[in-house]
């Protein structure tokens, strides 16, 4: 499969293919790229991934290489066309790309369900999501599940009408609140909790969302399944060691247990598809 713009290489495999996968190798045998959405910039998803991906890496014999995109709009062209091998996407992106590309979950985390939040500034006199009304908010794409589908429903839902502004990612959206740029902006929990502290201490959050299915980690079909199991099981072993939960724990992650389709459902019972669908 191809690689996008922004790839690190995070570990070379130097040896050919072979019949089996050993469970630890010190070089890697199979080599796969692991896409992973741009929620944050590409230098700081990096620092966030190439920890676990290595170590996942040693215990299964299949190099994992971290590759991103520019924006979320890229990311879902990557997904569409089957670029990534392996990717860590939204539930939106899931329920699409499953049926779309063929996307087949490895692993989630079960015990951190995913939750849209809006924000302002701290010290903002807007404390509810009615003082919105006929303001221009930040979100990062329009098919940014949690951070944005899902806060424009609700938004719409109680008659506020705004202007949506993409701005690529959820970290620009918070920084662009901060700034004073815009009034408030749509995220999620996890990548709040991302932020330095000093510049989480300037946010509020005016609205949270009801909680659905997280990301998932998914793997293209053509992935080979016997693959697909050796990393389903490494993925969900790190909890067990104090090394993998400090690597959970960098993620923001508590749990990842392997994963079913139908876990989703909850996204899919939505109908958003017919609202925000990415055109290809």
């Amino acid at each position: 499969m191809k690689y996008l713009l922004l790839t690190f290489m995070l570990i070379y495999a130097t040896s050919a293919l072979g019949q089996n996968i050993p469970t630890s190798l010190e070089k890697p045998t199979y080599s796969y790229t692991f896409g992973v959405v741009p929620q944050q910039s590409a230098y700081k998803l990096a620092q966030m991934w190439t920890p676990v991906l290595q170590h996942i890496s040693a215990q299964t014999g299949i190099a994992l290489k971290f590759v991103t995109a520019k924006d979320i709009p890229s990311f879902e062209e990557a997904l569409a066309q089957g670029h990534y091998d392996i990717a860590y996407m939204n539930p939106y992106h899931y329920t699409v790309f499953h049926d779309k590309s063929g996307y087949v979950p490895l692993v989630r985390d079960v015990k951190k369900p995913l939750q849209g939040i809006i924000v302002t500034r701290r010290d903002s006199q807007i404390n509810d999501i009615s003082q919105l009304h006929g303001l221009t908010l930040a979100f990062p794409a329009p098919t940014a599940f949690a951070a944005s589908i899902i806060p424009r429903a609700e938004l719409n839902h109680a008659g506020v009408s705004i202007t949506p502004r993409y701005v690529h990612s959820h970290d620009s959206v918070y920084l662009s609140v901060i700034k004073g740029l815009f009034t408030a902006g749509g995220g999620i929990m996890r990548s709040l909790e991302h932020l330095p502290a000093e510049q989480r201490a300037e946010l509020k959050v005016l609205w949270r969302s009801q909680q659905y299915t997280g990301h998932a980690i998914a793997a293209h079909s053509d992935v080979p399944d016997a693959h697909r199991q050796h990393l389903i099981r490494a993925f969900s072993q790190l909890d067990e060691t104090e090394q993998g939960r400090t690597l959970l724990e960098q993620l923001n992650f508590n749990q990842l247990q392997a994963a079913a389709n139908e876990d989703w459902d909850d996204v899919r019972a939505l109908g958003i598809h017919s609202l925000s669908r990415p055109h290809y």
